[in-house]
This record gives structure tokens, sequence and C-alpha cells, in this order.
């Protein structure tokens, strides 16, 4: 199928600048704080908060791990650098292994979700320190496939690609003129060795775009999709995957009585 679903870059650039300018001064301040991984997200993310704040507004933070690709660190820091914006390192792995020294070798996953979290506690207290609020990086793709660790990369204080799909990130990316070896390098987490998204996930970014797109935006069923090409086996990964991790992306189930609302402010 084409994409002509996808929205314009000059679209998406004007409307999430709007939105985090509205939004930090709206919280009375000026800055915010964003990690940079070395991928796409995180470059998209931070070159609109320069575009909405000024780069003397928006910091930085590359945080290895010692067994972090140093590819990661070397494309964290050239984003920082085409963005001209400040940036710090901080090695997370003296805080990561305090909590993994006991976890077997396999327990890969369960790694991962320290490191996330780790770099989530360095991101709130650089962003208590510098009065400015974190700037959030995941897309929509990732949000409703559950592609996310909660309290770890997917906590932040506001998030301008919540709405977009991975292509739209990828289109705005090279509109933005961001460096080509963070456009072009295989989306990883890098919280394992030779770790890839796509790999982990069992299908593409692409074909989870447009099939999102289908069962979500356009509200088709299975069997008219596959009649649009696409095969059943990706068709039923992608519902499941969206299905079992709703528990990430729904709101967080609460008790509820009766005249207590929350404000709209």
């Amino acid at each position: 199928m084409g994409n002509n679903w996808v929205l314009p870059a000059t679209e998406i650039v004007e409307k999430c600048s709007a939105f985090i300018a509205g939004t930090v001064h709206a919280a009375g301040l000026k800055k915010v704080v964003i990690g940079l991984s070395g991928g796409i997200d995180s470059a998209v993310a931070a070159a609109l908060a320069v575009d909405a704040l000024g780069k003397e507004n928006v910091l930085g933070v590359c945080m290895p791990y010692r067994l972090s690709n140093p590819s990661s660190l070397a494309d964290g820091l050239a984003v920082a650098e085409s963005l001209q914006i400040d940036v710090e390192t901080r090695d997370i792995s003296p805080m990561v292994d305090i909590f993994i020294n006991d976890l077997p070798e396999g327990e890969a996953v369960r790694r991962g979700n320290v490191m996330a979290r780790c770099r989530m506690i360095v991101l709130y207290d650089i962003s208590a320190r510098d009065s400015s609020l974190v700037l959030g990086t995941g897309n929509r793709t990732e949000t409703l496939l559950g592609y996310a660790t909660l309290h770890g990369d997917a906590a932040f204080a506001l998030n301008p690609l919540e709405d977009l799909y991975k292509m739209e990130v990828a289109a705005v990316a090279r509109h933005m003129g961001l460096p080509d070896e963070v456009i072009n390098k295989a989306p990883s987490a890098d919280l394992w060795e030779g770790q890839t998204d796509e790999g982990e996930l069992g299908f593409s970014y692409d074909d989870a775009d447009n099939l999102l797109h289908l069962i979500i935006d356009e509200g088709l069923g299975d069997r008219q999709i596959e009649s649009l090409g696409f095969k059943k086996e990706t068709i039923e990964a992608v519902r499941n995957k969206m299905v079992s991790q709703a528990f990430k992306w729904k709101s967080v189930p609460a008790a509820k009585f009766p005249g207590r609302p929350m404000p709209e402010l």
C-alpha cells in the first residue's frame, strides 16, 4: 500500500514545536533535558525542542553502560554537535551493576529494564537541578506495540513524538537535516549486544506502521487488510503484540469514587 496517509514533515515540525513551547512555558519553565541514545527518535525530539525553545534551552545527556555499543555514544554526541546543544555524558555502569549483580546472565530483558530506569533517574535528577522538563522520545509505533520500559524510556514530562509513526519520525529527521548515520542505522535500544528493535519484534517498522494505521486509524478487519497484500501471520503478530502490551499505554487503573473528578486545567 502507499504511504499517502503519512503527515507532511513541515506540518509535524510546526505542530510539535508549538506543543513543546506551549507546554514548557505553561509550566513556568524555559528548558528541557533529553537522553540522547544515538538513535533517530531522540535526535528528532531534540531537534524539535531546539526549534521550539532555542539551542541554549536544550540539554542532551548521553548515558552509556560499559557494554554499550561505542557507536551509540558517538552518534549521540554527533547529534548534540549537529544541533549545537550542550551535552553531558553520564556513565550508568556503577548504578546498573549494583542492581544486576545477582541476575543470571540470561536475563537480558531484566538487565535492559534496569538500564532504562537508571537512565531516567539520571534525567529526572538533572531536570530538578536545572529546573527543566524531561522530554520524551517514544513514537506512536513503539507505544502501541509496548516497545518501551515503564518508568524508563516511557517516563517523561512531555513527548512531541507520541502521535507520530516511525516512518514519520524518519521523514522529520531528513527534513531537519540530522546526521545520516543516525537516520540510516538499524533502530536499537542498545540494551544488549546485537539487539535490534525489528529483530526483537519479529517484523519491520514499515509493516508495523502500515498495519497499525489500518487496524486503528482506519478500523479495518484482518481479512480486509490481508486483501491489501499483507501476510496473515504478520497481521496477527502486530495485533497480538498491541493487545498483549496494552497495559503499557492504557491509563493506569485506579479506584474511582462518585463526585471526585480530576480537574481539567
